[in-house]
């Protein structure tokens, strides 16, 4: 090897030495509009999501005396246990239309400022080991199923790229308080339609 090649090989291992030291693998995500294509809206479903969307809107905008309420579990870690928990509050929802705009709380992510579980999308299977196509296949199946049902869902916009994948599923979006000092986070909120 010559003097050259062997500056170079030591820059290379250099280098390997240095990029990426923390990443064990990586794995490609899928294109959101191939989900969206695999997972498709539902007229149904958008009637829905849109319903809850300007009532929601109506509300805030002070049109509408009803109180909006945001309501479900911290975070989803179990898919037909929402699907239940779903029912039940589609029935609620619907006695209660009268006084109150109910949306369902569905949360995927949970930000962590340490360590712990990162929510459904980023370990779907509860057991670190990041299987984040299907969690984004299990969170965009849930959203539709729960839309399907007639109720509205809003989901935390924690991570930039998630809402890629189920921000046409969603009446409400909603940033943390771990996030609302974030200017992304904010133009993220504002965007969703």
């Amino acid at each position: 090897m010559s003097t050259e090649q062997t500056k170079n090989h030591r820059y290379v291992h250099a280098l390997n030495e240095l990029d990426d030291v923390n990443i064990s693998r990586i794995r490609p995500l899928i294109p959101p509009q191939i989900l969206m294509e695999d997972l498709p809206l539902t007229e149904s479903a958008a009637a829905a999501i849109l319903k809850g969307r300007q009532e929601a809107e109506a509300i805030i905008r002070g049109d509408d005396d009803r109180l909006l309420v945001i309501v479900g579990p911290c975070s989803i870690h179990n898919p037909a246990a929402a699907l239940e928990y779903a029912d039940n509050l589609r029935e609620y929802a619907e006695t209660a239309a009268e006084d109150l705009c109910i949306i369902m709380r569905v949360y995927f992510e949970k930000p962590r400022t340490t360590v712990g579980w990162k929510g459904l999308n980023n370990d779907p299977d509860l057991n670190n080991n990041y299987s984040i196509n299907k969690g984004l296949r299990k969170a965009r199946t849930l959203l539709l199923d729960i839309a399907e049902k007639g109720l509205p869902a809003g989901c935390e916009l924690l991570d930039t790229i998630s809402p890629q994948y189920i921000g046409d599923l969603i009446s409400w979006g909603a940033i943390g308080a771990r996030t609302t000092e974030s200017q992304v986070h904010r133009e993220l909120a504002s965007g969703m339609s």
